[in-house]
């Protein structure tokens, strides 16, 4: 009898106790979530390993460009080309569609050879998918390069040359876009401020020494472009020389003759 009176309050001691107390729901965390690893992501790249720095949306908004970061001087050559296109295609002057044609000609053949010497390699290294997007813009460049040097041998009197320079816009203009609304903001992502800014001085520095006319027959990669480019730069310069420039601050090169001639 005692066993069983035992055995009777224990089962009714265990019914008392088997009500759980409600449990909050905690939400399961992943350690390496994207919000996790997008502040620093390890990317590889063949045997290389490259560092991603991700700023925050507002920091990699094309319309927030940092001054003196590398997407900044590049806007600026952009704005610069379209300036030039501008002053050509609005005139009824031949000689100032000449003198702007050189002005045009100088920086774009410039800004070109300066991204695929500095920029490009950047982005090849360090954006993730970098050396297709590379492939893709060196391909664009050549089709620029053809375009501007059938351009920069006619005069403002043939028939062809304001179809040849809205034929070449038309298609710089769209690698523009690209490479302002996805190229450079992929690059700036993969990139800190010191970084960019040096990058940004060293297009500047490259502009000194490349060639000022189109040679789409050069060779288009470093460091044989670096190469070819130092061998023709000097011809080209001497040539500037005897070339007609407009009289706005910037738009002709430091070798040239004096403005208005």
């Amino acid at each position: 009898m005692l066993r069983r009176s035992l055995r009777s309050t224990l089962l009714r001691g265990s019914k008392a106790c088997s009500i759980p107390a409600p449990v909050a729901r905690v939400g399961l965390v992943r350690p390496y979530s994207e919000q996790f690893m997008s502040n620093s992501q390890m990317r590889s790249n063949g045997d290389k390993q490259t560092t991603r720095y991700n700023r925050s949306s507002e920091d990699s908004n094309p319309a927030a460009l940092q001054v003196g970061s590398i997407s900044s001087v590049i806007h600026q050559d952009h704005r610069q080309i379209e300036d030039y296109y501008e002053k050509i295609v609005n005139s009824k002057d031949t000689d100032i569609q000449l003198r702007y044609q050189n002005a045009f000609v100088w920086a774009l053949t410039r800004h070109a050879i300066a991204e695929e010497l500095v920029v490009y390699p950047s982005i090849e290294t360090g954006v993730n998918n970098g050396k297709i997007m590379v492939d893709k813009d060196r391909a664009e460049h050549q089709v620029t390069k053809e375009q501007l040097y059938k351009f920069q041998n006619m005069t403002p009197r043939d028939a062809g040359f304001i179809p040849t320079l809205e034929s070449l816009m038309k298609d710089l203009k769209m690698h523009i876009k690209e490479e302002e609304e996805h190229d450079l903001v992929k690059l700036e992502e993969a990139l800190v401020p010191s970084r960019s800014k040096n990058l940004a001085h060293q297009f500047e520095r490259a502009k000194t020494f490349i060639p000022t006319r189109s040679h789409p027959s050069a060779p288009n990669k470093p460091p044989f472009e670096t190469a070819v480019g130092l061998l023709t730069a000097p011809l080209d310069k001497i040539r500037d020389l005897f070339r007609s420039w407009p009289n706005d601050p910037g738009t002709r090169p430091p070798s040239a003759g004096s403005p208005g001639r």
